[in-house]
């Protein structure tokens, strides 16, 4: 196993590493709607969404693949009432990067680190 790290995507907030790398697998942690540049966090939770999700593929890039590398998703959402709004943000991700749609969990939680609206994690695969 190797670990990935990228300034492209923000550091762990935590004892863990953005990603990790095993054989043909790639792994992200959950990756926090934080722009890597400004440290900033919007309030918009669609843009919470596009962000976490380039988060994550800054992170699976740094692995040498791309979006239509990644087959699961999993989200977590603060409020399961913005479900249509992240939903919308995820197709329009996905989309922009002529990648497939991966496989998906989507699950509502009590709360987020940071208090984000959003949190992303993916696991791709070298084709």
């Amino acid at each position: 196993m190797t670990a990935i790290a990228t300034t492209n995507a923000p550091a762990a907030i935590g004892p863990y590493v953005q990603g990790v790398s095993f054989g043909d697998i790639v792994i992200t942690s959950g990756q926090l709607p934080i722009d890597p540049k400004t440290k900033a966090m919007v309030e918009d939770v669609a843009q919470q969404a596009t962000q976490s999700l380039t988060n994550a593929l800054a992170i699976v890039r740094e692995a040498g693949l791309e979006a239509n590398n990644i087959v699961k998703t999993t989200v977590f959402v603060k409020d399961l009432n913005d479900f249509a709004l992240v939903n919308a943000a995820y197709e329009a991700f996905f989309n922009a990067h002529n990648a497939p749609f991966p496989a998906r969990s989507c699950v509502e939680v009590a709360r987020l680190p940071m208090d984000a609206k959003v949190e992303i994690e993916v696991i791709a695969v070298k084709r």
